[in-house]
């Protein structure tokens, strides 16, 4: 038996994570900056049909997509690009760029930013949009902008 060091380790079973829910999508915390020491963030979300976020751009982080289930359209470099399972699609930081749910069920993602930090924009807007009455969309954007997340036009 060797002696592993095993400090930082994570080990998540399947469907463990801290869930999320904001601008109709859900999120599964799978690794947050807690977890990688700042390094990344890692989730799952599922969109549904037609849904993905307004045009927009981080000026803080990276981020990567692998497509696991569903039809995906990618923005990027001023152009769609229809994208299904098993792709991968990088979208460094400050470029412009989206993604939308182009199929008829609910998509999944694995998203990863580099570095971490991401978790805690979600996060902040899922309780906005928790609050009676659904979300204050200019809060929306205060909390975009403070997580250096802006958007832009297509």
């Amino acid at each position: 038996m060797s002696n592993q060091n095993t400090k930082g380790a994570v080990l998540l079973a399947a469907g463990e994570g801290r869930l999320l829910k904001a601008f109709g999508d859900e999120i599964t915390l799978h690794l947050t900056g807690e977890e990688t020491g700042g390094k990344f963030t890692m989730w799952t979300e599922i969109t549904p049909p037609g849904g993905g976020p307004p045009p927009h751009y981080h000026l803080k982080e990276d981020e990567c997509f692998y497509v696991q289930e569903g039809r995906f359209g990618f923005f990027l470099g001023g152009q769609w690009q229809e994208h299904g399972p098993g792709s991968v699609v990088y979208m460094p930081r400050s470029i412009v760029h989206t993604f939308k749910n182009i199929g008829e069920k609910p998509g999944r993602l694995l998203i990863t930013t580099y570095p971490s930090g991401f978790e805690r924009f979600f996060a902040r807007c899922a309780e906005e949009f928790e609050q009676p009455g659904g979300p204050n969309m200019d809060r929306i954007l205060a909390i975009s902008a403070e997580h250096g997340i802006h958007f832009a036009e297509s």
